[in-house]
């Protein structure tokens, strides 16, 4: 048998319990009980020669089963899971002031029950690998959903990127247009000049010429 103890506490005060097979295993439960630093929510295992105490704390209820050590882990907490929901489910807020060995009269039956399914039924195992395939498919199915998010983005930063290049680029044409205008009026400016100054020259050189600006020996 794969599960040989089993009990259910809150704090240090044991609610119910069941051993199937006599052993020791309620001294050295009740050891662990005591010796559990804080309150918070915990999976630990702990050996004791062939055996292994593994322990789960959720909400300030402690539920620990002692197994052979060739039973793994998976089987063993996944026990005590389904023993956990099973007490809580069926009790509720009522664990909060229960006296010890409150519930142990109906609920050693289901912990009975559940160690006997748990140690020698095929199918726990099958269920209990079923439902952690479905966790590693859950948590790819995340992981690729926060690579979508992640490259969503990414795309956005590329679009704003995109949207900034292109205001800079309408901004850099309307400077160049501005830019070979100002060069073509500065250009039209320098014509005149230079025609204008062309027709002084001319009109000096022809005074002269001509003995006087009205030019009277030209005329």
């Amino acid at each position: 048998m794969t599960i040989l103890y089993t009990l259910v506490a809150r704090g240090s005060v044991v609610l119910a319990e069941f051993s199937g097979t006599p052993t020791n295993a309620s001294t050295i439960a009740r050891q662990i009980l005591e010796k559990i630093p804080g309150n918070n929510d915990m999976n630990v295992s702990y050996s004791q020669d062939r055996h292994i105490f593994h322990v789960k704390r959720t909400d300030g209820l402690t539920v620990l089963c002692m197994a052979d050590d060739v039973a793994g882990r998976r089987i063993p907490f996944a026990f005590l899971e389904d023993i956990h929901q099973r007490f809580v489910r069926t009790y509720g807020r009522a664990v909060l002031s229960a006296q010890a060995y409150g519930m142990n009269d109906e609920f050693s039956r289901v912990l009975s029950q559940q160690m006997e399914y748990y140690s020698n039924d095929p199918n726990a195992d099958r269920i209990n690998r079923l439902k952690s395939e479905m966790g590693q498919v859950r948590t790819v199915m995340i992981e690729n959903i926060d690579k979508v998010l992640d490259r969503g983005d990414r795309l956005e930063l590329l679009v704003d990127k995109t949207a900034t290049m292109q205001t800079n680029t309408l901004r850099f044409r309307k400077q160049t247009r501005r830019f070979r205008s100002a060069v073509w009026w500065r250009n039209v400016k320098l014509t005149i000049a230079l025609i204008l100054l062309i027709l002084i020259i001319a009109y000096v050189v022809l005074a002269f010429v001509c003995h006087g600006p009205t030019l009277p020996t030209c005329i």
